[in-house]
């Protein structure tokens, strides 16, 4: 083999690489995004839930908060494997 069919083989392989690396992101973006709780419970569940998170200890370890901090992740990495991709040939 040549050296320029080397480059080409490892390429391909880096885009096949990325591909399954931006279907499970896509995927788990999805998983993540639903698993949110509705912004809209109702006034009793606004008042009582704002309350919990102002008044609790643990305000950055909810389980709104790590999923919230999750997407932001996710979407991060979803943007930059597009941008590669794109990229790439």
């Amino acid at each position: 083999m040549s050296p320029v069919q080397v480059l080409y083989l490892g390429g391909k392989v880096m885009r096949i690489a990325l591909i399954a690396l931006h279907m499970i992101v896509a995927v788990a973006l999805i998983v993540i995004v639903l698993l949110q709780s509705g912004k809209q419970a109702g006034l009793s569940g606004s008042i009582a839930g704002g309350a919990e998170t102002f008044f609790g200890k643990n305000k950055g370890r909810t389980i709104d908060a790590i999923l919230s901090k999750l997407t932001s992740v996710a979407a991060v990495i979803f943007l930059i494997t597009s941008l590669a991709l794109a990229f790439t040939k």
